[in-house]
């Protein structure tokens, strides 16, 4: 049944927020690195409670726009404040721990699989997309492609036709939770250390070292902000 119809609901306060805040930061011509005015300043000029400020601030960290420095103020990491509407935050925070949990239990025995029956090819396609992440990564990004590249690799070295098939019938909900997992502060060159402990484990042929080492990677990607964000009352 189609949701269409749902009952309207008012824009959340701190969502008019969100929209002065990308105003301000467009005309004013901010760019990364530059420090927003502090939150009590921001609320006394938009004309709403501090509370009100702090949930915005809280939706600009949860998408990887700002960073909070604690005591140190909020200081931009792009160059816009180009938001995602936060009821698309809402449903995929909704769907996210559906999508990890079935990660686990696939990855985890693709893994397992993969160390049993990898090829030199195998094993030369996750070298090479690692490579290719540490280039991302080096370069200011986070990774993202040489992430992608990585468990497919993986997921190819298993040899499992079926398994696959079940990786290829979620790919865009894998997709949506790596992005979310690599914005998190530090998170690209964790990552990219866990995929060489899985690599390891896969190229020495430890069937139960490389799911240990999956499934400790996927429990890291599991823990970002949108978890922990409370969308609040409209």
């Amino acid at each position: 049944m189609t949701d269409a119809l749902r009952p309207m609901t008012k824009q959340r306060l701190y969502e008019q927020v969100l929209e002065r805040l990308r105003q301000y930061v467009a005309e004013g011509g901010l760019r990364a690195g530059d420090r927003l005015p502090p939150e009590r300043d921001l609320a006394q000029r938009l004309g709403v409670s501090r509370a009100s400020v702090k949930q915005a601030i809280v939706v600009l960290e949860v998408q990887g726009l700002v960073e909070a420095r604690h005591g140190g103020g909020t200081y931009l990491v792009r160059d816009s404040l180009d938001t995602e509407p936060v009821e698309r935050m809402v449903e995929r925070r909704r769907r996210l721990p559906d999508v990890l949990e079935a990660r686990e239990a696939l990855e985890t025995k693709l893994a397992e699989l993969a160390a049993e029956r990898r090829t030199e090819e195998d094993l030369a396609a996750m070298r090479s997309a690692l490579a290719h992440m540490a280039e991302e990564i080096e370069a200011g990004g986070h990774g993202v492609e040489g992430d992608r590249l990585f468990h497919a690799a993986v997921t190819a070295a298993a040899h499992s036709s079926l398994l696959a098939e079940f990786m290829r019938s979620i790919a865009e909900q894998i997709a949506e939770s790596r992005t979310e997992s690599l914005r998190q502060p530090g998170r690209p060159s964790r990552s990219l250390s866990q995929h060489r402990a899985i690599l390891d484990a896969i190229a020495a042929g430890q069937p139960r070292q490389a799911a240990t080492a999956m499934r400790r990677h996927v429990r890291t990607v599991a823990k970002v902000r949108l978890l922990d964000w409370e969308p609040g009352e409209s």
